[in-house]
Formats: structure tokens, C-alpha cells, sequence
């Protein structure tokens, strides 16, 4: 079995042994080339229909393309022909997770630890697992074992920070998330989850004081310079950078439905689909459709009965291949929103435009709604999401020290009355929780003029 995936990439112009071709094909899978990827897997299973590893990389491959159910089938034959091999049960266990099948996923861990009892990452996920499903002892138990069999894992110490910040033993967090630094200075949780632990707690010096360290170290890296204005409100810019989406969703791709519905009742598509639909005639297939931002399609399969055209918009490619495995969408495109609205073929050619907590990541609205009037036709829909801003929002919008604008309703009004929108709808909702509270925010129709 393939323990680790190479580093090294076998030259595809010459004839490959077997165990090349997986290799190449793995290292073809972590740059992010699915579609050469799966075209190897699946030449490598007409020679050897059982290959194990093969199966296997090719249900993670499909997972990554949003397309988790044949995942499963995938990875199920994968231990059918290697019942003795932890990894692939471990990862099962991931994508029931993901899939909110999470008695299925704790199974898949415990079988995975009953053949390797001393694999920190497999005690790692089972923790989360417990996390999740509110198993507090029990979760905080299966890291601190993640870290004695693996004083190193760091994400078992990351995973301890948000355990103790959950139960506000605020300190016992901050000091497991410096450990998480010491670990890995140079990935991103560490940093970030010690600053938002401060935050939590109102200290938004200490917060600020983290990420000025963190952007002093990797002064390019996007999250820190984003999250250094998040905290200070000192160089706050008009919308998040482009690199800053980039990383964070991309990071974020695999585990961000599970993230969001799974941990944090997240409802911020429904929410604008079920306001959206108020106002659309009887669904026919008859309407050209636009999600703008629409990450992992969430948002597709609910208006996809309205929808002649349904096109999304996103610049994480990691999020675009999820959206794929929805298999509604005709074209997805990896482009900024606004740049994308800009273009002279966009004007006039949408009946809807969309966006569940997209628009959270800008500040100023006055551009991208001005862009949506260019792009709709009259009498076209704009639907979307925000976080609603409290009474010291400023000009009517904030960049809140959890790296989100939030806006308040009267700003919102006139933007769109501003950009020639009819206003149908501002209402207040919560959009999920975070931190055990709920997240509020505004749904907003609004009909071009």
C-alpha cells in the first residue's frame, strides 16, 4: 500500500509500472489536476479493476469534485479488497462526517483503531467526532491521547484550543493554541484561533497583538494582514482581498458544508432561496440564474427547478469543484464577483442574481450592487445575505473582528435605491451560530427598476 504520496513525479513520457502510475496520478490529485488524475485512476482500475489504492484515491478524488455518495461506494471497495488497512477506514470516517452520517463515521475510526490503537490521527478524529456530537469528555480525552502518542500533532492541539474555548476555559485555549504555534509557526490555525480566543473574550489588543506578530513573520501572508485590520481597524480595506478568499476557502473546501450545517447550523441558503421564491413565478426551467459566490453550490440545487441557465461564480477552485459535484450547474467560473458582474457580456443577460453569505466580504455595497443592476434585467430579482451591523457601524458597514463586514439595514436600502433597485424585502434572520451564539444577519429581495 502506498503509505505517504511522492513528492516526486514520474515523467509521463515514458512507460509507467503500476506503482508509478499511482504516484503519478496522487501527485497529479494534490496540485489540484482532477481531471488527469481521474483519467489515471480509472485506466489503472481497467487493468486491475480491485487495485485498492486506486479506489481509494479515487473516492478521495471524488469527494473533492462535491461528489461524496460515490466517494463511499468508492472507498467501501477500497477496504473490501484491504479490510486490514486503517487509512482508508479513516478516511471513510472523514466523508461520513462531512455527510453528517456520524454513527457510520465513529464506526469507521473505532475499526480503524482497533487495527492501529497508536495512531494519533485516527485518536485526532475520533475526538472531533465527539466534539461534534457534544461528547465533551470524551472528545477532550481522545486529543490529549492524539498528542501523548504524537507530542507534535499539532492540529490535536488546535482541536483542544477550540475544545477549551467552546467551554470558555479561555486560558487552557490560548495556552493549547500556542503550543499549536510552537509546532507549526508557519500554518494559519494556530494564529488564527489564539486571536479569535482573545477576541471572544473582548481583548481586542491581545487579539490585534497576535496577528501583528503572525504578518510580522510571514509578511504576505493574506489571513494575517486581513485579520490585523479585523482586530485594530487599522487598514481596513473596502472588501476582502482576492488572496484571502483564495486561502481561506480553499482550505476550507472539504470540510465546509460539514462545518457550517453540520456544527453550525448554518441557514443562510435557504434562508435567501425561501425569501428569493416569494417573488418567482411557478418554477418551469425558464429563468437564467446567477450564484454569485456560491462556494459549494449550496444554493444550486434549490433554485436549479426555476433555472433554464444556472451559472456559479467563486474564486476558490476548491469550492468550484464542489459546486460541480452538484451537477446543476452548466458553468462554473473562477472570478472575482464584481470583475465578473463588469463584463460587457454580463449586462442585461440574468432574470435572477443570488448570494448567501458572500456579500459578508464586502464592505462598501455601492459597486457590487451597481454591478447586479448592469448585470439583471429590468424586472430581474437580486436575493442575498448579510450580517446585520449594530448602532456604531460608521458609514453603515463594519469589519467585525471575526474577518466579516456586517451592514446595517438603512445603508442597504440606499445602495439599492442608489443602484435603481425596487427594495421587496429587508428582514432579520439568524444565519447560524458561532461560538454558541447565534450569528445575525439580513435577507434582502430587491427587484431592478
Amino acid at each position: 500500500m502506498s503509505q505517504a504520496m511522492s513528492q516526486e513525479v514520474p515523467s509521463p513520457s515514458r512507460e509507467m509500472n503500476l506503482e508509478e502510475a499511482i504516484q503519478y496520478a496522487i501527485a497529479l490529485q494534490r496540485n489540484n489536476q482532477l481531471e488527469g488524475a481521474e483519467t489515471l485512476y480509472r485506466r489503472i482500475l481497467d487493468i486491475v479493476p480491485g487495485h485498492p489504492d486506486a479506489l481509494h484515491y479515487l473516492g478521495l478524488l471524488q469527494f473533492q469534485r462535491g461528489r461524496p455518495e460515490v466517494a463511499v461506494e468508492l472507498i467501501v471497495r477500497a477496504i473490501d479488497q484491504a479490510p486490514d488497512y486503517p487509512d482508508f477506514l479513516s478516511n471513510l470516517g472523514n466523508i461520513h462526517t462531512a455527510l453528517g452520517n456520524l454513527e457510520a463515521a465513529a464506526g469507521c475510526y473505532r475499526r480503524a483503531l482497533e487495527i492501529d490503537p497508536q495512531r494519533a490521527d485516527f485518536h485526532n478524529n475520533l475526538g472531533v467526532l465527539y466534539r461534534i456530537t457534544g461528547r465533551l469528555e470524551e472528545a477532550e480525552a481522545a486529543f490529549l491521547r492524539a498528542t501523548e502518542l504524537d507530542p507534535r500533532h499539532f492540529r490535536a492541539f488546535n482541536n483542544l484550543g477550540m475544545l477549551y474555548a467552546a467551554q470558555d476555559r479561555i486560558q487552557d485555549a490560548v495556552q493549547h493554541y500556542c503550543r499549536s504555534i510552537t509546532l507549526m509557526p508557519s500554518h494559519p490555525d494556530g494564529h488564527k484561533l489564539l486571536g479569535l480566543a482573545y477576541y471572544s473574550i473582548g481583548q481586542l489588543a491581545e487579539a490585534a497583538e497576535v496577528f501583528r506578530q503572525w504578518l510580522a513573520e510571514q509578511p504576505d501572508n493574506p489571513t494575517a494582514r486581513h485579520m490585523l485590520a479585523s482586530c485594530s481597524g487599522q487598514g481596513v480595506p473596502d472588501r476582502a482581498e482576492d488572496d484571502y478568499i483564495v486561502e481561506t476557502f480553499d482550505r476550507f473546501a472539504d470540510s465546509f458544508e460539514e462545518q457550517l450545517q453540520v456544527r453550525l447550523a448554518y441557514r443562510a441558503p435557504q434562508l435567501v432561496v425561501e425569501a428569493l421564491t416569494a417573488y418567482l413565478p411557478e418554477p418551469a426551467g425558464q429563468l437564467d440564474i446567477l450564484d454569485a459566490g456560491c462556494g459549494t453550490g449550496l444554493c444550486g440545487p434549490l433554485v436549479a427547478p426555476w433555472a433554464a441557465r444556472l451559472t456559479g461564480v467563486d474564486l476558490s477552485v476548491g469550492m468550484l469543484q464542489k459546486a460541480e459535484g452538484k451537477g446543476c450547474y452548466q458553468h462554473l467560473y473562477r472570478i472575482e464577483l464584481t470583475a465578473f458582474l463588469d463584463q460587457p457580456a454580463e449586462e442585461g443577460a440574468w432574470d435572477v442574481i443570488l448570494s448567501a453569505d458572500t456579500l459578508c466580504y464586502f464592505g462598501p455595497l455601492e459597486a457590487v450592487t451597481a454591478g447586479a443592476r448592469r448585470a439583471l434585467r429590468t424586472g430581474g430579482l437580486l436575493a442575498f445575505s448579510l450580517e446585520e451591523a449594530g448602532p456604531d457601524a460608521g458609514p453603515g458597514h463594519v469589519l467585525n473582528p471575526n474577518g466579516r463586514y456586517a451592514h446595517s439595514s438603512g445603508y442597504v436600502q440606499r445602495c439599492l435605491t442608489g443602484a435603481r433597485f425596487g427594495v421587496l424585502h429587508i428582514g432579520p434572520a439568524v444565519l447560524r451560530t458561532e461560538g454558541g451564539k447565534p450569528v445575525n444577519g439580513l435577507i434582502v429581495v430587491a427587484r431592478a427598476d
